[in-house]
Protein backbone atom coordinates (compact mmCIF):
# COMPACT_ATOMS: atom_id res chain seq x y z
CA UNK A 1 0.00 0.00 0.00
CA UNK A 2 1.31 3.53 -0.87
CA UNK A 3 1.96 6.01 2.05
CA UNK A 4 0.80 9.24 1.53
CA UNK A 5 2.14 12.86 2.79
CA UNK A 6 0.36 15.79 2.30
CA UNK A 7 2.42 19.45 2.81
CA UNK A 8 -0.25 22.54 3.28
CA UNK A 9 1.19 25.86 4.39
CA UNK A 10 -0.29 28.42 6.44
CA UNK A 11 0.36 32.28 7.98
CA UNK A 12 2.18 33.21 4.40
CA UNK A 13 2.79 32.11 0.95
CA UNK A 14 5.92 31.60 0.11
CA UNK A 15 7.17 30.15 3.06
CA UNK A 16 9.13 27.36 1.05
CA UNK A 17 7.03 24.15 1.12
CA UNK A 18 8.25 23.57 -2.17
CA UNK A 19 11.63 23.05 -0.86
CA UNK A 20 10.38 21.37 2.10
CA UNK A 21 8.41 18.90 0.18
CA UNK A 22 11.44 18.48 -2.03
CA UNK A 23 13.86 18.16 0.63
CA UNK A 24 11.19 15.16 2.49
CA UNK A 25 11.29 13.47 -0.76
CA UNK A 26 14.99 13.25 -0.89
CA UNK A 27 15.22 12.12 3.09
CA UNK A 28 12.75 9.00 2.24
CA UNK A 29 14.94 8.14 -1.32
CA UNK A 30 18.16 8.27 1.03
CA UNK A 31 16.05 5.44 3.10
CA UNK A 32 15.76 3.11 0.16
CA UNK A 33 12.37 4.32 -0.73
CA UNK A 34 10.50 5.35 -4.11
CA UNK A 35 9.12 8.83 -3.75
CA UNK A 36 6.50 10.23 -6.14
CA UNK A 37 6.70 14.09 -6.23
CA UNK A 38 2.88 16.04 -6.89
CA UNK A 39 2.34 19.31 -6.59
CA UNK A 40 -2.16 21.03 -6.16
CA UNK A 41 -2.49 24.47 -7.18
CA UNK A 42 -5.51 26.33 -5.92
CA UNK A 43 -5.17 29.32 -8.96
CA UNK A 44 -8.08 28.65 -11.78
CA UNK A 45 -5.28 29.11 -14.77
CA UNK A 46 -5.11 25.11 -16.48
CA UNK A 47 -1.42 25.62 -16.10
CA UNK A 48 1.24 28.11 -15.54
CA UNK A 49 1.94 28.74 -19.17
CA UNK A 50 0.47 31.82 -20.20
CA UNK A 51 1.19 33.04 -16.39
CA UNK A 52 3.86 36.51 -16.37
CA UNK A 53 7.13 35.75 -14.81
CA UNK A 54 6.06 38.46 -12.36
CA UNK A 55 2.99 36.58 -11.20
CA UNK A 56 4.63 33.24 -10.59
CA UNK A 57 7.93 32.86 -11.25
CA UNK A 58 9.56 30.59 -13.90
CA UNK A 59 7.74 27.93 -15.83
CA UNK A 60 9.01 24.68 -15.48
CA UNK A 61 9.00 22.07 -18.29
CA UNK A 62 8.62 18.41 -17.83
CA UNK A 63 10.00 15.80 -20.46
CA UNK A 64 6.44 15.09 -21.57
CA UNK A 65 5.88 18.91 -22.49
CA UNK A 66 3.78 19.93 -19.17
CA UNK A 67 4.24 23.48 -18.16
CA UNK A 68 4.33 23.45 -14.74
CA UNK A 69 4.87 25.08 -11.06
CA UNK A 70 8.40 25.88 -10.47
CA UNK A 71 8.24 23.82 -6.85
CA UNK A 72 8.45 21.33 -9.26
CA UNK A 73 11.97 22.01 -10.41
CA UNK A 74 13.37 21.75 -6.37
CA UNK A 75 11.38 18.21 -6.62
CA UNK A 76 13.87 17.26 -9.94
CA UNK A 77 16.56 18.50 -8.03
CA UNK A 78 16.52 17.13 -4.97
CA UNK A 79 15.05 13.67 -6.05
CA UNK A 80 14.92 10.89 -8.49
CA UNK A 81 11.11 11.07 -8.83
CA UNK A 82 9.44 11.08 -12.49
CA UNK A 83 7.59 13.62 -12.81
CA UNK A 84 5.00 14.05 -15.82
CA UNK A 85 1.77 15.89 -16.59
CA UNK A 86 -0.18 14.04 -13.41
CA UNK A 87 2.35 15.62 -11.15
CA UNK A 88 0.98 19.20 -11.06
CA UNK A 89 -2.71 20.21 -11.31
CA UNK A 90 -4.81 23.26 -10.95
CA UNK A 91 -8.27 24.48 -10.03
CA UNK A 92 -8.38 25.05 -13.85
CA UNK A 93 -7.34 21.98 -15.10
CA UNK A 94 -10.18 19.68 -12.29
CA UNK A 95 -12.93 21.98 -13.01
CA UNK A 96 -12.08 21.21 -16.67
CA UNK A 97 -12.53 17.95 -16.21
CA UNK A 98 -15.28 18.08 -14.44
CA UNK A 99 -17.16 20.33 -16.83
CA UNK A 100 -15.83 17.89 -19.65
CA UNK A 101 -17.44 15.00 -18.09
CA UNK A 102 -20.70 16.74 -17.25
CA UNK A 103 -20.82 18.10 -21.09
CA UNK A 104 -20.68 14.02 -22.03
CA UNK A 105 -23.27 12.73 -19.49
CA UNK A 106 -21.11 10.76 -17.27
CA UNK A 107 -22.43 12.22 -14.14
CA UNK A 108 -25.80 11.14 -15.28
CA UNK A 109 -28.11 13.86 -14.71
CA UNK A 110 -26.42 14.52 -11.36
CA UNK A 111 -26.47 18.35 -10.23
CA UNK A 112 -22.52 18.93 -10.15
CA UNK A 113 -21.48 20.42 -6.92
CA UNK A 114 -18.03 21.28 -5.21
CA UNK A 115 -18.66 18.01 -2.79
CA UNK A 116 -18.48 15.36 -3.92
CA UNK A 117 -17.66 16.00 -7.85
CA UNK A 118 -14.71 18.03 -7.55
CA UNK A 119 -13.25 16.56 -4.40
CA UNK A 120 -13.54 13.53 -5.93
CA UNK A 121 -11.87 14.56 -9.08
CA UNK A 122 -8.86 16.24 -6.90
CA UNK A 123 -8.73 12.55 -5.36
CA UNK A 124 -8.38 10.95 -8.23
CA UNK A 125 -5.58 13.13 -9.17
CA UNK A 126 -3.79 12.51 -6.52
CA UNK A 127 -3.90 8.86 -7.65
CA UNK A 128 -3.05 10.02 -11.02
CA UNK A 129 0.34 11.11 -9.75
CA UNK A 130 1.85 8.18 -8.26
CA UNK A 131 4.28 6.48 -10.31
CA UNK A 132 4.55 2.71 -10.53
CA UNK A 133 6.54 0.84 -7.45
CA UNK A 134 6.13 4.19 -5.18
CA UNK A 135 6.27 3.33 -1.55
CA UNK A 136 5.82 7.04 -0.54
CA UNK A 137 3.60 9.38 -2.27
CA UNK A 138 4.43 13.33 -1.44
CA UNK A 139 1.58 15.77 -2.16
CA UNK A 140 2.35 19.63 -1.88
CA UNK A 141 -1.10 21.92 -1.57
CA UNK A 142 -0.24 25.14 -3.01
CA UNK A 143 -1.51 28.37 -1.30
CA UNK A 144 -2.39 29.45 2.24
CA UNK A 145 -4.94 27.19 4.36
CA UNK A 146 -7.74 29.73 4.84
CA UNK A 147 -7.71 31.02 1.53
CA UNK A 148 -10.67 30.59 -0.02
CA UNK A 149 -9.77 29.09 -3.58
CA UNK A 150 -7.55 26.11 -1.50
CA UNK A 151 -10.73 24.81 0.61
CA UNK A 152 -11.81 22.30 -2.12
CA UNK A 153 -8.03 20.77 -1.86
CA UNK A 154 -8.29 20.38 1.97
CA UNK A 155 -11.69 18.82 1.69
CA UNK A 156 -10.40 16.51 -0.75
CA UNK A 157 -7.21 15.41 1.99
CA UNK A 158 -9.19 15.56 4.71
CA UNK A 159 -11.88 12.68 2.59
CA UNK A 160 -8.79 11.14 1.36
CA UNK A 161 -7.17 10.49 4.70
CA UNK A 162 -10.64 9.21 5.78
CA UNK A 163 -10.90 6.59 3.22
CA UNK A 164 -7.67 5.01 4.04
CA UNK A 165 -6.15 3.51 7.43
CA UNK A 166 -4.67 6.06 9.71
CA UNK A 167 -1.12 4.81 9.38
CA UNK A 168 -1.41 5.11 5.41
CA UNK A 169 -1.70 8.99 5.18
CA UNK A 170 -0.17 11.88 7.27
CA UNK A 171 -0.28 15.70 6.89
CA UNK A 172 2.69 17.92 7.74
CA UNK A 173 2.22 21.22 8.41
CA UNK A 174 5.02 24.27 7.01
CA UNK A 175 3.82 27.69 9.15
CA UNK A 176 5.29 30.57 10.24
CA UNK A 177 6.93 32.21 13.67
CA UNK A 178 7.31 36.02 13.10
CA UNK A 179 10.13 37.79 15.49
CA UNK A 180 9.29 41.03 16.29
CA UNK A 181 12.26 42.53 16.33
CA UNK A 182 10.66 46.03 18.09
CA UNK A 183 9.85 43.84 21.38
CA UNK A 184 12.59 41.24 20.80
CA UNK A 185 9.83 38.68 20.58
CA UNK A 186 8.90 35.62 18.32
CA UNK A 187 5.15 34.75 18.42
CA UNK A 188 3.30 31.98 18.13
CA UNK A 189 -0.34 33.47 17.41
CA UNK A 190 -0.13 32.87 13.74
CA UNK A 191 0.77 29.29 13.75
CA UNK A 192 -2.14 28.42 16.71
CA UNK A 193 -4.59 30.43 13.84
CA UNK A 194 -3.34 28.54 11.31
CA UNK A 195 -3.47 24.81 12.59
CA UNK A 196 -6.56 26.15 14.11
CA UNK A 197 -7.65 27.01 10.68
CA UNK A 198 -6.72 23.10 9.47
CA UNK A 199 -8.89 21.28 12.43
CA UNK A 200 -11.65 23.52 11.73
CA UNK A 201 -11.76 21.78 8.22
CA UNK A 202 -11.32 17.97 10.03
CA UNK A 203 -7.28 18.04 9.43
CA UNK A 204 -4.91 17.32 12.51
CA UNK A 205 -1.29 17.95 11.74
CA UNK A 206 1.09 15.26 12.34
CA UNK A 207 4.05 17.38 12.21
CA UNK A 208 4.48 21.16 12.57
CA UNK A 209 7.64 22.39 10.68
CA UNK A 210 8.14 25.46 12.17
CA UNK A 211 9.29 28.35 9.62
CA UNK A 212 12.01 31.07 11.82
CA UNK A 213 14.84 33.46 12.22
CA UNK A 214 15.32 32.91 15.09
CA UNK A 215 15.87 29.48 17.22
CA UNK A 216 12.89 27.69 18.68
CA UNK A 217 13.15 27.44 22.40
CA UNK A 218 11.94 24.21 23.87
CA UNK A 219 9.64 26.53 26.56
CA UNK A 220 8.05 27.62 22.78
CA UNK A 221 7.98 24.70 21.31
CA UNK A 222 6.06 23.09 23.69
CA UNK A 223 3.35 25.96 23.86
CA UNK A 224 3.35 25.47 20.39
CA UNK A 225 2.84 21.61 20.78
CA UNK A 226 0.19 21.99 23.71
CA UNK A 227 -2.12 24.93 21.82
CA UNK A 228 -1.99 23.14 18.34
CA UNK A 229 -2.32 19.65 19.94
CA UNK A 230 1.18 18.10 18.02
CA UNK A 231 3.96 16.04 20.49
CA UNK A 232 6.43 18.11 21.11
CA UNK A 233 8.92 16.09 18.92
CA UNK A 234 6.65 16.90 16.01
CA UNK A 235 7.31 20.51 16.33
CA UNK A 236 10.36 21.45 14.20
CA UNK A 237 12.23 24.32 13.47
CA UNK A 238 13.19 24.88 10.07
CA UNK A 239 15.15 28.03 10.67
CA UNK A 240 16.35 30.32 7.73
CA UNK A 241 19.81 28.98 5.88
CA UNK A 242 22.55 31.41 5.68
CA UNK A 243 24.53 29.68 3.44
CA UNK A 244 22.61 27.59 0.85
CA UNK A 245 19.11 25.48 0.27
CA UNK A 246 20.80 22.59 0.07
CA UNK A 247 21.22 22.36 3.72
CA UNK A 248 17.73 22.21 4.48
CA UNK A 249 17.64 18.42 4.29
CA UNK A 250 20.58 17.78 6.38
CA UNK A 251 18.87 20.18 8.55
CA UNK A 252 15.51 18.25 9.02
CA UNK A 253 17.21 14.98 9.12
CA UNK A 254 18.99 17.06 12.44
CA UNK A 255 15.48 17.23 13.75
CA UNK A 256 14.31 13.92 13.51
CA UNK A 257 11.92 13.93 10.93
CA UNK A 258 13.22 11.14 8.81
CA UNK A 259 12.34 8.88 12.23
CA UNK A 260 8.84 10.35 12.73
CA UNK A 261 7.71 9.65 9.48
CA UNK A 262 8.99 6.50 9.56
CA UNK A 263 7.22 5.43 13.06
CA UNK A 264 3.80 7.48 11.50
CA UNK A 265 3.60 5.47 8.51
CA UNK A 266 4.42 2.55 9.92
CA UNK A 267 8.04 2.19 7.68
CA UNK A 268 11.33 0.25 8.61
CA UNK A 269 12.88 3.27 11.66
CA UNK A 270 16.25 0.89 11.81
CA UNK A 271 17.41 2.04 8.39
CA UNK A 272 19.67 5.20 8.27
CA UNK A 273 19.40 8.11 6.10
CA UNK A 274 22.82 8.30 3.93
CA UNK A 275 23.35 11.98 2.58
CA UNK A 276 27.50 11.36 3.16
CA UNK A 277 27.76 12.76 -0.40
CA UNK A 278 25.37 15.52 0.19
CA UNK A 279 27.08 16.67 3.70
CA UNK A 280 30.56 16.64 1.44
CA UNK A 281 28.95 18.77 -0.89
CA UNK A 282 27.86 21.55 1.43
CA UNK A 283 31.58 21.30 3.19
CA UNK A 284 33.44 21.62 -0.30
CA UNK A 285 30.41 24.58 -0.93
CA UNK A 286 32.20 26.36 2.20
CA UNK A 287 35.58 25.27 1.96
CA UNK A 288 35.72 26.62 -1.24
CA UNK A 289 37.72 30.00 -1.90
CA UNK A 290 37.69 30.50 -5.69
CA UNK A 291 34.68 32.53 -7.28
CA UNK A 292 33.58 34.07 -10.49
CA UNK A 293 31.00 36.30 -11.13
CA UNK A 294 28.05 36.12 -13.96
CA UNK A 295 26.01 39.02 -15.20
CA UNK A 296 22.47 37.58 -16.49
CA UNK A 297 21.02 40.17 -18.62
CA UNK A 298 16.92 39.29 -18.63
CA UNK A 299 13.80 41.08 -18.60
CA UNK A 300 12.16 39.63 -15.46
CA UNK A 301 15.42 39.92 -13.47
CA UNK A 302 13.96 41.83 -10.30
CA UNK A 303 11.87 38.45 -9.34
CA UNK A 304 14.67 35.92 -8.69
CA UNK A 305 12.11 33.27 -9.13
CA UNK A 306 11.56 33.94 -12.89
CA UNK A 307 15.05 33.11 -13.80
CA UNK A 308 14.57 29.96 -10.39
CA UNK A 309 16.30 26.99 -12.12
CA UNK A 310 18.85 28.85 -14.04
CA UNK A 311 20.43 30.20 -10.96
CA UNK A 312 20.22 27.01 -9.43
CA UNK A 313 22.17 25.61 -12.38
CA UNK A 314 25.09 28.12 -12.28
CA UNK A 315 25.32 27.11 -8.33
CA UNK A 316 25.13 23.63 -9.42
CA UNK A 317 27.91 24.11 -12.08
CA UNK A 318 30.11 26.45 -9.62
CA UNK A 319 29.91 23.03 -7.45
CA UNK A 320 31.50 20.80 -10.03
CA UNK A 321 34.39 23.71 -10.73
CA UNK A 322 35.06 24.39 -7.01
CA UNK A 323 34.01 27.89 -6.70
CA UNK A 324 31.34 30.30 -5.95
CA UNK A 325 29.29 31.88 -8.59
CA UNK A 326 28.48 35.42 -7.62
CA UNK A 327 25.54 36.99 -10.04
CA UNK A 328 25.14 40.14 -11.00
CA UNK A 329 21.36 40.91 -12.28
CA UNK A 330 21.33 43.19 -14.94
CA UNK A 331 18.04 44.55 -16.31
CA UNK A 332 17.99 44.72 -20.68
CA UNK A 333 16.35 47.53 -20.46
CA UNK A 334 19.21 49.82 -18.67
CA UNK A 335 22.06 47.97 -20.55
CA UNK A 336 20.42 49.41 -24.13
CA UNK A 337 20.83 52.77 -22.24
CA UNK A 338 23.74 52.79 -20.20
CA UNK A 339 25.93 50.30 -22.09
CA UNK A 340 28.87 47.96 -21.00
CA UNK A 341 29.65 49.93 -18.00
CA UNK A 342 26.59 47.65 -16.16
CA UNK A 343 29.35 44.34 -17.32
CA UNK A 344 32.12 45.53 -15.83
CA UNK A 345 33.95 43.23 -13.70
CA UNK A 346 32.25 40.45 -14.65
CA UNK A 347 33.70 36.89 -16.14
CA UNK A 348 30.50 36.02 -18.41
CA UNK A 349 27.21 36.54 -19.15
CA UNK A 350 24.32 34.92 -19.44
CA UNK A 351 20.96 35.40 -21.71
CA UNK A 352 17.84 33.88 -20.45
CA UNK A 353 14.65 33.36 -22.41
CA UNK A 354 11.80 35.31 -22.67
CA UNK A 355 8.73 36.25 -24.94
CA UNK A 356 7.87 40.07 -26.24
CA UNK A 357 10.09 43.04 -27.26
CA UNK A 358 11.19 44.39 -24.07
CA UNK A 359 14.56 44.45 -23.53
CA UNK A 360 15.52 42.35 -26.45
CA UNK A 361 17.98 45.35 -28.24
CA UNK A 362 19.72 45.33 -24.64
CA UNK A 363 20.29 41.67 -24.73
CA UNK A 364 21.11 42.21 -28.30
CA UNK A 365 24.27 44.73 -27.36
CA UNK A 366 24.89 42.72 -23.87
CA UNK A 367 25.62 39.79 -27.10
CA UNK A 368 27.83 41.76 -29.49
CA UNK A 369 29.81 43.09 -25.96
CA UNK A 370 30.51 39.70 -24.83
CA UNK A 371 31.86 38.47 -28.72
CA UNK A 372 33.95 41.47 -28.87
CA UNK A 373 35.77 41.47 -25.75
CA UNK A 374 36.52 37.75 -25.90
CA UNK A 375 33.64 37.53 -22.80
CA UNK A 376 32.33 33.68 -22.16
CA UNK A 377 28.97 33.91 -23.02
CA UNK A 378 25.96 31.82 -22.88
CA UNK A 379 22.41 32.24 -24.45
CA UNK A 380 19.19 30.45 -23.31
CA UNK A 381 16.29 29.87 -26.05
CA UNK A 382 15.73 33.41 -26.37
CA UNK A 383 19.01 34.38 -25.67
CA UNK A 384 20.43 32.29 -28.46
CA UNK A 385 18.03 33.55 -31.18
CA UNK A 386 19.33 36.71 -30.07
CA UNK A 387 22.66 35.89 -30.76
CA UNK A 388 22.21 34.68 -34.42
CA UNK A 389 20.20 38.15 -34.62
CA UNK A 390 23.66 40.08 -33.65
CA UNK A 391 25.78 37.53 -35.81
CA UNK A 392 23.42 38.17 -38.59
CA UNK A 393 23.29 42.17 -38.14
CA UNK A 394 26.65 43.35 -36.93
CA UNK A 395 29.45 40.13 -39.14
CA UNK A 396 27.38 39.19 -41.61
CA UNK A 397 25.99 43.06 -42.35
CA UNK A 398 22.18 42.14 -42.71
CA UNK A 399 20.73 45.03 -41.86
CA UNK A 400 17.36 44.97 -40.21
CA UNK A 401 18.04 41.31 -39.34
CA UNK A 402 15.20 40.35 -36.51
CA UNK A 403 12.96 37.48 -35.67
CA UNK A 404 9.36 37.64 -36.82
CA UNK A 405 8.22 37.84 -33.06
CA UNK A 406 8.94 41.00 -33.14
CA UNK A 407 8.75 42.19 -36.88
CA UNK A 408 6.85 39.96 -38.62
CA UNK A 409 7.82 42.08 -42.13
CA UNK A 410 11.62 42.11 -41.25
CA UNK A 411 13.61 42.06 -44.54
CA UNK A 412 15.97 39.10 -42.49
CA UNK A 413 13.95 36.62 -40.27
CA UNK A 414 16.72 35.20 -39.19
CA UNK A 415 14.18 33.87 -36.13
CA UNK A 416 11.11 32.24 -37.39
CA UNK A 417 7.80 31.12 -36.42
CA UNK A 418 7.82 27.93 -36.32
CA UNK A 419 6.18 26.58 -39.37
CA UNK A 420 3.48 24.48 -38.02
CA UNK A 421 2.66 27.10 -35.35
CA UNK A 422 2.24 29.63 -38.13
CA UNK A 423 -1.72 31.19 -37.76
CA UNK A 424 -2.21 29.94 -33.94
CA UNK A 425 -3.72 32.56 -32.24
CA UNK A 426 -4.13 30.50 -28.94
CA UNK A 427 -1.92 30.86 -26.47
CA UNK A 428 -1.78 28.22 -24.30
CA UNK A 429 0.15 24.75 -24.58
CA UNK A 430 0.97 25.59 -28.33
CA UNK A 431 4.61 25.77 -28.60
CA UNK A 432 7.08 23.63 -28.73
CA UNK A 433 7.21 22.16 -25.55
CA UNK A 434 8.72 18.85 -23.87
CA UNK A 435 11.84 17.01 -24.31
CA UNK A 436 13.80 16.27 -27.75
CA UNK A 437 16.33 14.65 -29.39
CA UNK A 438 20.09 16.73 -29.96
CA UNK A 439 22.51 15.50 -32.21
CA UNK A 440 25.47 16.76 -31.75
CA UNK A 441 28.04 17.76 -34.57
CA UNK A 442 31.77 16.14 -33.79
CA UNK A 443 34.72 18.44 -32.93
CA UNK A 444 32.13 21.21 -31.92
CA UNK A 445 32.90 22.51 -27.95
CA UNK A 446 29.05 21.05 -27.00
CA UNK A 447 30.09 17.73 -28.43
CA UNK A 448 33.04 17.98 -26.28
CA UNK A 449 31.05 18.96 -22.84
CA UNK A 450 28.33 16.41 -23.52
CA UNK A 451 30.53 13.97 -24.27
CA UNK A 452 27.94 12.41 -26.30
CA UNK A 453 26.79 12.34 -30.09
CA UNK A 454 22.98 12.98 -28.74
CA UNK A 455 21.03 14.08 -26.23
CA UNK A 456 17.80 15.18 -24.91
CA UNK A 457 16.41 18.32 -23.98
CA UNK A 458 13.25 20.24 -22.98
CA UNK A 459 11.98 22.93 -24.85
CA UNK A 460 9.46 25.95 -24.55
CA UNK A 461 9.37 28.30 -27.41
CA UNK A 462 7.21 29.63 -30.55
CA UNK A 463 10.00 30.46 -32.59
CA UNK A 464 13.40 28.69 -34.51
CA UNK A 465 16.90 29.86 -35.78
CA UNK A 466 15.68 29.97 -39.90
CA UNK A 467 17.56 27.48 -42.31
CA UNK A 468 17.47 29.53 -45.38
CA UNK A 469 20.11 31.65 -43.48
CA UNK A 470 22.16 28.98 -42.06
CA UNK A 471 24.39 28.92 -44.88
CA UNK A 472 25.25 32.42 -44.60
CA UNK A 473 25.56 32.47 -41.07
CA UNK A 474 27.99 29.11 -41.04
CA UNK A 475 30.43 30.67 -43.50
CA UNK A 476 30.51 33.76 -41.81
CA UNK A 477 31.50 31.41 -38.66
CA UNK A 478 28.74 30.94 -36.46
CA UNK A 479 29.32 26.93 -35.77
CA UNK A 480 25.69 24.96 -35.81
CA UNK A 481 26.81 22.44 -32.81
CA UNK A 482 23.12 20.63 -32.54
CA UNK A 483 20.38 19.85 -34.68
CA UNK A 484 16.98 18.08 -34.17
CA UNK A 485 17.83 15.76 -36.69
CA UNK A 486 13.78 14.90 -37.55
CA UNK A 487 13.35 18.25 -38.62
CA UNK A 488 17.04 19.74 -39.59
CA UNK A 489 16.13 22.20 -36.99
CA UNK A 490 19.28 24.02 -35.45
CA UNK A 491 19.56 23.81 -31.76
CA UNK A 492 23.09 24.95 -30.90
CA UNK A 493 25.11 27.40 -32.45
CA UNK A 494 28.98 28.09 -31.22
CA UNK A 495 31.79 30.59 -32.48
CA UNK A 496 34.99 28.13 -32.57
CA UNK A 497 37.32 31.20 -32.45
CA UNK A 498 35.81 32.40 -29.16
CA UNK A 499 36.86 31.37 -25.70
CA UNK A 500 33.31 30.47 -24.86
CA UNK A 501 30.02 31.96 -26.69
CA UNK A 502 27.39 29.23 -26.88
CA UNK A 503 23.99 30.06 -27.48
CA UNK A 504 21.33 26.72 -27.09
CA UNK A 505 17.33 26.67 -28.20
CA UNK A 506 16.52 24.64 -25.23
CA UNK A 507 16.03 24.97 -21.93
CA UNK A 508 19.43 22.83 -20.53
CA UNK A 509 18.42 24.66 -16.73
CA UNK A 510 15.90 21.84 -16.25
CA UNK A 511 18.25 18.85 -16.34
CA UNK A 512 20.21 20.40 -14.24
CA UNK A 513 21.02 18.84 -10.28
CA UNK A 514 23.25 20.14 -7.57
CA UNK A 515 25.50 16.38 -7.66
CA UNK A 516 25.23 16.38 -11.40
CA UNK A 517 25.58 19.62 -13.14
CA UNK A 518 24.48 20.57 -16.45
CA UNK A 519 27.48 20.12 -18.97
CA UNK A 520 27.37 23.22 -20.54
CA UNK A 521 27.03 25.17 -17.40
CA UNK A 522 29.69 23.45 -16.24
CA UNK A 523 31.75 24.33 -19.43
CA UNK A 524 30.36 27.50 -18.86
CA UNK A 525 31.27 28.38 -15.34
CA UNK A 526 34.87 26.63 -16.15
CA UNK A 527 35.56 29.66 -18.62
CA UNK A 528 34.27 32.34 -16.40
CA UNK A 529 37.12 31.05 -13.43
CA UNK A 530 39.60 31.47 -15.89
CA UNK A 531 38.65 34.31 -16.74
CA UNK A 532 38.03 35.38 -13.19
CA UNK A 533 42.20 33.72 -12.98
CA UNK A 534 43.21 35.74 -15.85
CA UNK A 535 42.81 39.26 -13.94
CA UNK A 536 39.51 39.68 -16.54
CA UNK A 537 41.03 39.06 -19.66
CA UNK A 538 40.24 36.64 -22.44
CA UNK A 539 41.79 34.20 -24.84
CA UNK A 540 41.51 31.81 -27.15
CA UNK A 541 43.45 29.35 -24.99
CA UNK A 542 41.21 29.59 -22.37
CA UNK A 543 38.55 27.69 -24.59
CA UNK A 544 40.31 24.48 -23.94
CA UNK A 545 39.94 24.68 -19.84
CA UNK A 546 35.97 24.83 -20.04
Amino acid sequence: MVKHIFVTGGVVSSLGKGLTSAALGMILERRGLKVSMQKLDPYINVDPGTMSPYQHGEVYVLDDGAETDLDLGHYERYTNAHLDRHSNYTTGKIYSGVIARERRGDYLGSTVQVIPHITDAIKDAILKGVAPGVDVAITEIGGTVGDIESLPFIEAIRQFALERASSDVMFIHLTLLPYLRASGEMKTKPTQQSVGKLREIGIQPDVLICRTEQPLSDEMARKISLFCNVRRESVIEERDVEFSIYEVPLMLVRAGIDKIISRRLHLPVEVETNLDDWRAMIADMRATTQSCEIAVVGKYIQLHDAYKSIYEALSHAGIANHCKVKLRKVRAEDYYEQGSILLDGVDGVLIPGGFGERGVEGKIRAIQHARETGLPFFGICLGMQCATIEYARNVLGLEGANTEELDPRCPHPVIHVIPENAGVEQKGATMRLGEYRCELVEGTLARRLYGSSQVLERHRHRYEYNNEYRQKLERAGLVTAGLYADKNLVEIVELPSHPFFVGVQFHPEFKSKPLRPHPIFAGFVAAALAHARNGGRSGVAERTKA
